[in-house]
């Protein structure tokens, strides 16, 4: 395995066996763990003590905490997604610069995918307008839809 580290602007390469590599790793993870990562990214330390809410915040499914999340860096469950929301999405927002997944497209597959994700949009956001009877915007996207499935 190859290791490049850089401390202080001084790059340094390491070439490891397994066992050393899984050794160093350890050993990074002890200094600079992921729960420390996410912890700075997301400011939680400074979140936490303004907003009492977030301890008490706990995943219906697995039973984790947000504050055994914060320390572990890892979520218990598909579910802490849902209970932990709130939270998650300006963590996702700083980190990936978005909370949506854009993923990666083979060559020449990306606008037949980008107009079904475009058209699942428009839907839902057509069914969500006609529930709350909000019949001008639902007219609006119900013509933007038509469009759509008109030029494929």
């Amino acid at each position: 395995m190859h290791l490049t580290e850089i401390i202080d602007e001084q790059m340094t390469e390491l070439h490891l066996c397994e066992e050393c590599a899984k050794a160093k790793s350890m050993e990074m993870e002890q200094q600079f763990g992921l729960a420390d990562l996410l912890a700075g990214l997301s400011d939680i330390s400074k979140q936490a003590s303004e907003d009492k809410e977030i301890i008490k915040v706990k995943c219906p499914n697995c039973g984790l905490t947000y504050e055994d999340f914060r320390k572990i860096g890892r979520l218990g469950c598909s579910e802490c997604y849902n209970a932990f929301k709130k939270y998650l999405i300006p963590l996702l927002k700083r980190i990936h610069g978005s909370n949506k997944h854009g993923g990666k497209f083979p060559a020449g597959s990306v606008k037949p995918l980008k107009e079904k994700s475009e058209s699942d949009d428009l839907r839902v956001r057509l069914q969500k307008a006609i529930e709350k009877e909000e019949f001008e915007e639902a007219a609006k996207l119900r013509d933007q839809l038509k469009e759509l499935e008109r030029k494929k």
